[in-house]
């Protein structure tokens, strides 16, 4: 059996076995704080499989995961906040696209996980700006995030920012972060194809790995539960610092 997936999905004993536990891993993660699946198969991935194959493999595990979590999304979450970001995204990401014509990726990369970086640690010592709470830091937090996808791929991490800066029970915060994935997954996927990053192999790929991703994110979402969910926006803002942390310390030889 494990030889025939090392065939079929053309990876090493090795490489096949970091990648299941890679996706396990962002599963769990993604069922408990409801974001960062991708971030962290990017980031776990990227040096077995292509980053343009991972776009891919990321966009359907988040459908995966969307539509698993989104009933309780449905529920649970402020939709003012959703659709706000998700449309700020989607008129942002062109502009961010056009700006990495002429910006250097690396440089551009760098200044958004520093901000990223910058941010969470305020926010973890209780000192995030006021003006995220108000309407226009809604629409500007949206169109930043569109940018950042455009620019840096991290556009996902500057709506957790937002989503976590508001006074909110987790259980709203959580639910807010994946009905903005799952709003935000139908304009994925449209760039995706636009921009010829499927392939074949890509989705055979993400299909066997969906089972992995699905056992994952069920044993996240029971995790989130009243006991543990106290722990929820120190979990996510720790989370963000670390991936921002680990994506500095890659682009180091670069600059």
């Amino acid at each position: 059996m494990l030889e025939y997936l090392q065939n079929l999905l053309e990876l090493s004993q090795q490489d096949l076995l970091i990648t299941v536990a890679v996706v396990f891993i962002a599963g769990v993660v993604r069922g408990f704080s409801g974001f960062a699946l991708s971030a962290l198969i990017m980031a776990g991935l990227a040096l077995i499989i292509p980053p343009a194959a991972l776009f891919t493999i990321c966009l359907v595990l988040e459908g995966v995961a969307s539509l698993l979590l989104v009933r309780g999304g449905f529920k649970n979450a402020d939709m003012r906040i959703a659709w706000g970001l998700a449309l700020g995204g989607i008129v942002g990401t062109p502009i961010g696209l056009y700006i990495t014509a002429s910006v250097s990726p690396d440089i551009s990369r760098t200044l958004a996980l520093c901000l990223i970086l910058t941010l969470a640690l305020l926010q973890l010592f209780s000192k995030s700006p006021p003006f995220l709470a108000t309407r226009p830091g809604l629409y500007i937090s949206g169109l930043v995030t569109g940018l950042a996808t455009g620019i840096a791929s991290v556009g996902g991490m500057v709506v957790a920012l937002y989503v976590l800066s508001q006074d909110a029970p987790p259980a709203r915060m959580r639910a807010t972060l994946i009905m903005f994935l799952f709003i935000n997954m139908f304009a994925w996927a449209a760039w995706l194809t636009i921009g010829g990053f499927v392939d074949t192999l890509a989705l055979m790929r993400a299909l066997s790995l969906a089972p992995v991703a699905l056992a994952g994110i069920l044993i996240g979402t029971l995790l989130f539960k009243p006991s543990l969910a106290v722990f929820y926006k120190r979990f996510c803002l720790l989370l963000l610092m670390g991936l921002a942390a680990q994506g500095l310390i890659r682009l180091l030889p670069n600059l």
